[in-house]
């Protein structure tokens, strides 16, 4: 790729799924992590945000078949970072697998202002969410769980289809919810058996 008569290098993956995959989402940013803004800045400075039991969980749900597919709101130009987190998880000797990474296109002023000012990071997701959906037969849904930390990614998942037994929100204590009801026996860890 060539900006301004310089070459650049560009990384990018290709994933390529049969017409009945079966996709569960998962939201980076205080669902992965503990936090939307420290998740991705905390290991810079050795610190471990994430939640407990996430690379165990995923590891489990990709292991059955499933395939993942990480969304994260924040500019285009934390695309290195977040991709590198991801890469570099690792909980109790288990790494995050492998899985699609969407990240939102906008600059960092747009994203910035999205995200803080008008708290609205679920339209990426949503636009996004639907986009993808579309690359399916029309009779099929590929979508079978998501995992978010706002109601917001709990209303994009609904939108799309996921019934509501399937969409998982999480708090920064680590207690799991679905359709509203914490359930403090529920975390990461103990979805695991559920995949």
């Amino acid at each position: 790729m060539a900006t301004r008569g310089r070459n650049q290098p560009v990384d990018a993956h290709i994933y390529q799924w049969r017409w009945d995959t079966k996709i569960v989402i998962s939201d980076v940013d205080g669902t992965i992590t503990k936090s939307d803004v420290l998740g991705q800045f905390m290991p810079l400075v050795g610190r471990d945000w994430t939640q407990s039991g996430v690379a165990r969980l995923f590891s489990a749900i990709k292991e059955n078949g499933y395939q993942l597919l990480f969304l994260s709101a924040p500019a285009i130009v934390q695309a290195y970072l977040t991709r590198s987190f991801l890469n570099n998880l690792k909980q109790a000797g288990k790494a995050l697998p492998n899985g699609h990474v969407v990240i939102s296109p906008d600059g960092l002023f747009p994203a910035l202002y999205r995200e803080v000012i008008r708290r609205a990071p679920h339209e990426f997701k949503n636009a996004c969410l639907e986009d993808i959906k579309k690359l399916f037969p029309e009779h099929y849904n590929p979508f079978y769980a998501g995992f978010g930390n706002r109601d917001t990614d709990e209303l994009s998942y609904s939108k799309l289809g996921i019934p509501k037994g399937k969409i998982f929100i999480i708090n920064p204590k680590g207690e799991v919810a679905t359709g509203h009801r914490v359930d403090v026996k529920k975390s990461y860890t103990s979805l695991h058996y559920s995949f």
